[in-house]
């Protein structure tokens, strides 16, 4: 009997370690407060954000989860409306079986510097696990990259703590 018990205990936890956390990223919302809003540059680096978090998240072992856009658009009352209301951002979760649901949102206050920020739900209660902001200063694609390193990075530790962020990439001067 006490072979069979740990035995028992041996699979439990062998399917645990296995267990992929499944989280669901929803599209990120542009909140450009600049004196020339809403450029197609920020448009699209704010559309490169989710992919880019996706696939960070992915290699670190983390099942991602697609939430159809218009399910999401129909969830979302108006600008900021899921970024605000975790209660209808977990629904969407659930809804789509992950476990859980990242809102996030480029928010940027001058042409020097922008924030990406995201609020991490746990789909099952609606519990707030975590508000991430990184900062990046100007607009190219590899301050935006090294941004969202940095948010893969805060949410992984609120959660399986498994992802190592790249090194840095350092130059030789001749």
């Amino acid at each position: 009997m006490k072979t069979y018990c740990f035995l028992f205990l041996i699979a439990l936890s062998i399917t645990q370690v296995n267990a992929e956390t499944s989280i669901a990223i929803l599209d990120f919302e542009l909140n450009d407060l600049t004196l020339k809003p809403r450029t197609a540059a920020e448009i699209n680096r704010t559309a490169s954000i989710k992919p880019l978090l996706e696939k960070e998240l992915k290699n670190a072992g983390y099942r991602i989860i697609s939430i159809d856009l218009a399910m999401q658009q129909k969830a979302n009352s108006g600008f900021g409306y899921l970024f605000d209301h975790n209660d209808v951002a977990a629904e969407l979760g659930r809804t789509a079986g992950a476990d859980y649901v990242l809102i996030g949102r480029l928010h940027k206050p001058s042409f020097l510097f922008a924030y990406i920020m995201g609020h991490l739900i746990r789909a099952k209660d609606g519990q707030l696990i975590g508000n991430y902001i990184s900062e990046t200063k100007g607009g190219d694609e590899k301050l935006t990259l090294k941004g969202v390193e940095s948010i893969a990075d805060k949410i992984d530790k609120d959660l399986d703590n498994r992802y190592t962020p790249p090194p840095p990439k350092h130059t030789t001067l001749h």
